[in-house]
């Protein structure tokens, strides 16, 4: 018998990651050849699957500017590959003569580059400067039509998670007469139902229209939150709870894949850090909306209006965000032809690739053999374990410095103010710093963290001003989150790939998200020792995970520079082949 709810938790994860992922995707997967390198007549066995060294072979062998002029005969093809092969590269266009490496590829299955490379009428226009200008003029326009969605789309997605805790203000426990732990079990449902539907929803980013699956489903997680309006009772309010958390599930997902089809390696950091921050708004904009629906005197409970307010406003922008929001730049009709080419050139020099609809199982079994996936599953979970604790907690934390509930609500603007500084000053700090420098700024964000936290557990309970700045303290972990997603997004090329890596990171966040209620204890109110101890531990833990990580994308990138030492890498070869990172020996880390 499963006594604890910490058994309870550990067996309902284990239980949703063992159902989540189709089987068909290992069978698939598993049921492929021994892998290889081909050169030439030469054959070579794979790498260890758990370096970070290539571990599968170019999987075609038909040469880019072979597809873009049918009618070059086959030596050239061949000679054309042999020299590509001599910079550690090979196009990735699928149906050459070979069939395939694994003996899938067909014909058909080169969709994923020709729609790239249809805007171009051959190898010729990838090549050449841009001018600068254009390219500046081309990236305002897209800051302009992409950034907004995403930030008002994250306020809302960040205001959403917060309405249980202003819901506990204004009386929701002793409404729904929740006992012992129930109000921490639906903390943590929301991030079950986000945690049962990642792996299917990061299929399905794959697969369909991203800004239109993006906008259904937050029509629905809007939905689900009015629904919670009319709750009566625990178990209703548990369903809805999972629903929304399973309609939420493709957000940060849809985020970051929209952000690398969009923006370089270089720009990412900020754009994140952008539309991030809005997390910060969402928070301010929350304590605002606390205070003014806990002034409302209807015929309804002061926190039946706050799902129902809320939810109406994120169900109108699931619409906005159906209609407006460009599915990839191949097909955004805000841009012009020429500035569509633009927009595909200038992330040649990335290696990360544009979008690809085909499901590729090798990249998922690349995935799951990868070291880096798992370091970045393990950030997700201590990152995101202080996140569950004080996105949930965070106001009954202050209302217990002995403020009232209306200026509790109100306390809560300044720490969302604070967490929108940091991650702007993070992400600004980081651009004008030197190359590979990310690392290091997620530690130095950490360090407010843990001083705040080591305040809060030694500061006395008398000092209530202390006590609330050392609360604020607690927010810049969300500048140190910022970075790592953008190490996530910058180190993973093959679209299979990032899809599955995705939503390993995001399975570490729900993972944490669900842990991190628990560690507050309704005994220990209001100065929750083991909740604050909590954020001291993961982000020491966080500070190891970190610096393990640069020392191996570090490392592996001395060896792919030595193995290519003398050599000029053909960049246009593989840019836009859906190469993953260990196929594609151009291909270079940040850290």
């Amino acid at each position: 018998m499963l006594r604890t709810p910490g058994a309870q938790l550990l067996y309902c994860t284990v239980l949703v990651l063992c159902s989540s992922m189709p089987l068909a995707v290992f069978r698939d997967a598993l049921n492929q050849p021994p892998i290889s390198y081909r050169y030439g007549k030469f054959t070579m066995p794979s790498t260890s699957c758990l370096s970070l060294a290539p571990v599968h072979p170019p999987r075609i062998t038909a040469s880019l500017q072979s597809t873009l002029r049918p009618d070059s005969a086959d030596k050239k093809a061949e000679t054309t590959k042999k020299e590509k092969m001599k910079n550690g590269s090979a196009s990735h266009l699928e149906g050459a003569e070979e069939g395939g490496i694994h003996g899938y590829g067909t014909p058909s299955s080169s969709q994923e580059a020709i729609a790239t490379m249809a805007l171009f009428g051959n190898t010729e226009e990838l090549r050449g400067p841009m001018d600068p200008e254009e390219v500046r003029a081309l990236v305002w326009k897209i800051d302009k039509m992409i950034l907004p969605y995403l930030a008002v789309c994250y306020c809302f997605f960040y205001i959403d998670k917060t309405t249980l805790s202003y819901a506990a203000l204004f009386g929701i426990e002793q409404d729904l007469r929740l006992r012992g732990t129930q109000y921490n079990w639906l903390s943590s449902l929301f991030y079950l139902g986000f945690l049962f539907w990642a792996f299917p929803t990061n299929l399905l980013l794959q697969r369909l229209p991203v800004g239109k699956y993006l906008g259904v489903n937050i029509f629905m997680w809007g939905f689900f939150l009015m629904g919670q309006a009319a709750c009566k009772d625990f178990l209703s309010l548990a369903v809805l709870r999972v629903l929304s958390g399973a309609a939420e599930a493709c957000a940060d997902p849809a985020f970051m894949i929209i952000t690398s089809m969009w923006y370089t390696r270089h720009q990412q950091p900020i754009r994140i850090g952008l539309w991030y921050s809005a997390n910060g708004l969402g928070i301010a904009g929350g304590g605002l909306l606390g205070y003014g629906i806990g002034h409302i005197k209807g015929a309804l409970a002061s926190w039946k209006y706050e799902f129902l307010i809320i939810g109406a406003l994120c169900s109108l922008w699931g619409i906005v965000m159906f209609i407006f929001l460009p599915d990839s730049p191949v097909s955004a009709r805000f841009l012009t032809k020429g500035e569509r080419r633009m927009a595909v050139r200038r992330l040649r020099d990335d290696q990360t690739g544009i979008e690809n609809k085909t499901l590729k199982p090798y990249q998922i079994t690349e995935a799951f053999c990868d070291t880096k996936v798992y370091l970045f599953f393990l950030l997700g979970i201590v990152c995101n374990v202080p996140n569950g604790g004080i996105s949930n907690f965070g106001t009954l934390i202050i209302k217990g410095f002995e403020f009232s509930t209306l200026v509790t609500t109100l306390l809560q603007i300044p720490y969302g103010v604070v967490i929108s500084l940091s991650i702007i000053a993070c992400v600004f700090v980081n651009d004008r710093l030197p190359p590979n420098s990310r690392c290091y700024m997620v530690i130095v964000f950490m360090i407010p963290n843990i001083a705040g936290a080591f305040g809060l557990m030694f500061v006395p309970q008398e000092r209530n001003i202390g006590r609330l700045i050392c609360y604020y303290l607690t927010g810049p972990y969300n500048a140190a989150f910022v970075l790592i997603l953008s190490l996530q997004i910058g180190n993973v090329a093959g679209h299979t790939k990032k899809v599955v890596t995705n939503a390993m990171l995001f399975l570490g966040y729900c993972v944490g998200n669900i842990a991190g209620p628990f560690f507050y204890k309704a005994d220990q109110r209001p100065t929750y020792t083991l909740g604050i101890s909590s954020i001291i531990f993961c982000h020491l833990v966080e500070v190891v995970l970190i610096l393990a990580l640069r020392f191996l994308l570090s490392r592996e990138n001395k060896r792919r520079d030595k193995l290519q030492e003398g050599i000029e890498r053909d960049l246009d070869a593989t840019a836009f082949g859906d190469l993953t990172d260990k196929e594609n020996i151009n291909f270079r880390y940040i850290y």
